[in-house]
């Protein structure tokens, strides 16, 4: 099985790159002053297939991102941005909203910004899905186990003069679909009927001692740049949706589960220089349930802590064109026999750094799902185009 994927995805990594041309990201379609419009997008196709021990393999070809955006102003220091993502597509939801929000930028160092968008935890969620260097994000940065995805809101992120210092703080309501082998965390701007609604706040710091390092990972300028970052956040459910959960306080359903509260904090580091980069992440986020006595899933008599650490790291080659990459990552969570460990290993071309480019990752997972000697392979194989 596992030769067969391989030649699959050889395959098909040999003729994804014939379709490549450069591209611009970003295209200005009316500029007039104080009066700006830009379009753009971001298509993501993949292919992936996965051998399970226990089951049979699976393979699919699909888009994973299919995101078009436009961006404007016409009001001195405001401007707006609205992302949809029709690769989401499912049953009666033709597409998802992802930014859609407006950012007042009239004050020195800082930036205001209302509407459905991102906070400020988890390094590797803040780093936008073009510029990853595993074609999927670890466990630091998924938001089905524990790291809050975007929230209905306000933020406010502001920097130092020299940037050496970056800092947010945010607040707004974040929704949560109640699977007990998960902590799924979404929007409530695409809610579901059955999804738990409530606060959220969060706070990041970051310290970049060799000048200000961005939410990406690579290292095409290779030159030596360092960040250290903190980040918490702290949700809880306001109980205007609790499907799950009878008048008593019992959970009705084995498989979904009412959270109650959700708090976590999160430690980070990324580092850049001579083409090499590296990106580490340590994350412990708590959980407890409606009912105190719920054991399934992830949850074990009503709480659980999700332990994550996250390493990546890769070396682009002097030409910018090849990028070799590995990873490891593990999460452990109350009511698993033992912890889920996934180590990675990839290389990424570039046509045009990360407008174009073709990924390929292997993954390799042991004790899937915190299951005992239950492992699972992996390939993922990527095309990415951005204008």
């Amino acid at each position: 099985m596992l030769k067969r994927a391989i030649v699959r995805i050889l395959i098909l990594a040999m003729a994804v790159p014939l379709l490549a041309v450069p591209v611009l990201a970003g295209i200005v379609v009316h500029e007039d002053g104080d009066k700006k419009i830009e379009i753009g997008g971001r298509i993501q196709l993949q292919y992936l297939y996965s051998d399970v021990e226990t089951e049979q393999s699976v393979d699919e070809l699909y888009f994973r991102r299919l995101r078009p955006y436009i961006m404007g102003t016409v009001t001195k220091n405001w401007v707006g941005k609205i992302q949809f993502d029709f690769g989401k597509a499912e049953g009666s939801n033709e597409v998802a909203v992802k930014d859609a929000w407006m950012e007042y930028s009239g004050w020195n160092n800082m930036k205001l910004r209302l509407g459905n968008t991102k906070m400020h935890f988890s390094r590797e969620f803040l780093t936008s899905s073009k510029t990853l260097q595993l074609v999927e994000r670890s466990f630091v940065g998924d938001h089905n186990f524990g790291t809050p995805d975007r929230v209905l809101g306000v933020r406010l992120n502001g920097n130092s003069e020299s940037k050496k210092w970056t800092w947010g703080i945010g607040a707004g309501v974040a929704s949560l679909d109640p699977a007990a082998g998960r902590m799924d965390f979404d929007t409530p701007v695409n809610r579901s009927t059955d999804w738990n609604e409530g606060l959220q706040l969060s706070g990041r710091v970051d310290f970049h001692p060799f000048g200000y390092l961005k939410m990406s990972q690579g290292d095409f300028d290779r030159k030596q740049k360092m960040t250290v970052g903190i980040g918490a956040f702290t949700w809880s459910n306001d109980d205007d949706v609790n499907t799950y959960t009878d008048d008593a306080g019992n959970a009705i359903d084995p498989d979904s589960v009412d959270l109650d509260s959700a708090n976590g904090v999160e430690l980070s580091i990324g580092y850049r220089n001579a083409g090499w980069s590296v990106d580490g992440e340590y994350q412990i986020v708590s959980g407890d349930t409606i009912d105190s006595s719920f054991t399934g899933g992830l949850y074990a008599n009503g709480t659980t802590d999700l332990n994550k650490y996250s390493v990546e790291g890769g070396y682009m080659l002097r030409s910018g064109k090849v990028e070799f990459v590995a990873g490891y990552d593990s999460l452990d969570a109350d009511n698993y026999e033992d912890s889920w460990n996934r180590t990675a290993v990839g290389v990424n071309y570039f046509f045009n750094k990360n407008k174009t480019k073709v990924q390929l990752t292997y993954r390799m997972s042991s004790n899937f799902a915190g299951v005992a000697g239950d492992d699972v392979n992996t390939g993922f194989l990527q095309f990415q185009y951005v204008f």
